[in-house]
């Protein structure tokens, strides 16, 4: 089974009611009408700074000069 067909499974699986998936709809069209679909395989990220756990500011070229670096972004929360 592919990685789009155990989604789309799992998906399915939430039994979601209509509502919510039209809200959810709605937020992915939003996304892809104003163009910040997000970055595709060998894109390279904006510089930015963001806090991190402890509340310290932490710029993204100063992590990416000791070496790759992973981000992992939550809704709603950083």
């Amino acid at each position: 089974m592919s990685l789009k067909e155990r989604l789309a499974e799992f998906d399915a699986s939430r039994n979601r009611p209509p509502e919510v998936k039209a809200i959810i709809r709605r937020g992915i069209d939003s996304v892809r009408e104003t163009g910040s679909a997000g970055l595709r395989i060998g894109d390279r990220a904006p510089d930015f700074t963001l806090p991190n756990q402890r509340g310290e500011m932490v710029k993204l070229s100063d992590r990416l000069s000791r070496g790759p670096v992973v981000l992992n972004f939550y809704r709603g929360v950083w």
